[in-house]
């Protein structure tokens, strides 16, 4: 039997880092590839549990799972997410030189020679490349994200930036007069946080890009080139290979839910649909006008609330509420996204505009409402709204909270526009073009998977 090529892929230990990781996993195996994936053992066991039974089966890859060594009282604090990010990006590289090499002595017909890397675990990068093989880093965030992570380096030598990443002066970052999607304000940054300790957590996710470049030979983003190609001019050695969809893949979807056919009860285009993904935490009056700014829409609408959304408490409703939408809504945990999203009486998104939702909604042509929460999600909230103009952005009071009336007022204007759903139509056709046979994603990963199978 000839020798198959083995990529190991290495995520980062959160669930808006593995789903595209997985995405791409699944899309490399299905060229005959062997793929083993890595991430932590309490995320690894969460993900397992939106996969379809026989998930190795079906899809050829091997799951692994290695401890993160962090401790309980720092897994759940987000004042300690510093020092846990830190401990997660020791620790793994420390254990994966030993599973690489128990893998290749094991079958010499199967060894490793590419290992993919979140690059926010840069080190597993750096020991693929003393061990001899090909590194290749992935970028789990949009492109702009990626070009502001690229030129850290001169914006602190510029004095752009301090070490604590505060913009020094009062005007916005410009990497590029020619790239609108190349802006920053102090208030959108992608390490903006009210604490300074998660604001230094989230601007290392940022410099670990350049702190690691001399180790990997390729960074993959999740992105479409014809959205963005000034911007990849900025960026070198990047690679663009998105949509990762997992509905390139119908046999590994995530497992379905009962909304699919509460859906099918629905008009075309009639159904606003809310999540904001796996961290977004809300104040228990931010609930309650949520909840009373989509029940004043009017509008049918389908609720993802996971049980830790609401702060310090599980998320709790209005009196009454329940009774007075059960006619037009649903409320549920957890959805397949993409096989919502995709579903004909959707009309728009309500979102937090974490990237793996932002492409998931750009491919299928779904206008959104951009609630944004932490991080990188404020600059692709300006993306949807100020760039690709395919979305609205909801507002806050003078106490930070989004109140009903600015709820309903802007689910009503977004899904009255026109305008926005041509955009978004027309973004969708761009993307389909570049992932379909001839377009930029889909030979960049043609060319990719050419190179891995000749290591």
């Amino acid at each position: 039997m000839g020798r198959q090529p083995h990529v190991l892929v290495v995520s980062f230990p959160a669930q808006g880092h593995i789903s595209p990781l997985m995405k791409l996993s699944i899309q490399i195996a299905a060229h005959g590839v062997k793929v083993t994936f890595v991430t932590t053992e309490v995320e690894h066991a969460k993900f397992m549990e939106t996969l379809s039974e026989n998930f190795e089966e079906q899809s050829s890859i091997t799951l692994v799972s290695i401890p993160d060594g962090v401790d309980e009282d720092a897994r759940y604090d987000a004042l300690k997410a510093l020092e846990a990010t830190e401990t997660i990006r020791r620790v793994i590289p420390a254990y994966l030189a030993d599973l690489i090499a128990e893998i290749n002595q094991s079958d010499v017909d199967e060894k490793i020679s590419c290992v993919i890397a979140d690059i926010s675990v840069g080190g597993a990068l750096e020991v693929a490349k003393k061990m001899g093989l090909e590194a290749v880093a992935i970028w789990p965030a949009g492109a702009p994200c990626l070009a502001l992570a690229t030129q850290l380096p001169r914006l602190l030598q510029d004095e752009i930036i301090n070490t604590d990443g505060t913009i020094m002066k009062d005007e916005p970052i410009m990497l590029s007069e020619d790239v609108p999607a190349c802006a920053w304000s102090s208030s959108d940054i992608g390490w903006k946080s009210s604490h300074p300790i998660i604001s230094k957590a989230l601007l290392g996710f940022y410099s670990v890009v350049p702190m690691y470049a001399e180790f990997y030979d390729l960074i993959l983003c999740n992105s479409v080139h014809e959205l963005d190609s000034p911007l990849f001019k900025l960026i070198p050695k990047a690679l663009p290979i998105g949509p990762l969809l997992f509905t390139n893949h119908a046999k590994t979807w995530p497992k379905d839910s009962t909304c699919s056919a509460w859906l099918d009860k629905h008009p075309a285009g009639s159904v606003v649909y809310v999540a904001f993904g796996s961290s977004t935490i809300a104040s228990a009056k931010q609930v309650e006008e949520l909840a009373l700014g989509l029940e004043l829409s009017g509008q049918p609408f389908l609720l993802v609330v996971r049980p830790d959304f609401m702060d310090g408490s599980t998320a709790r409703f209005p009196d009454g509420f329940h009774d007075r939408v059960s006619g037009r809504a649903k409320i549920i945990e957890w959805v397949p996204q993409e096989t919502v999203l995709a579903h004909p009486s959707v009309s728009c998104f309500v979102s937090h505009c974490g990237w793996n939702s932002t492409m998931e909604g750009l491919t299928i042509g779904v206008p959104f409402l951009c609630w944004p929460y932490i991080g990188d999600q404020f600059s692709n909230k300006n993306y949807i709204c100020n760039v690709l103009k395919t979305g609205l952005e909801l507002s806050k009071d003078e106490k930070g909270i989004t109140s009903r009336h600015e709820i309903s007022s802007k689910i009503n204007t977004l899904i009255s526009s026109d305008v926005i759903k041509a955009k978004a139509l027309h973004v969708k056709d761009i993307v389909r073009k570049s992932s379909i046979e001839g377009g930029s994603s889909f030979n960049n990963f043609k060319s990719f998977i050419e190179h891995i199978k000749s290591l």
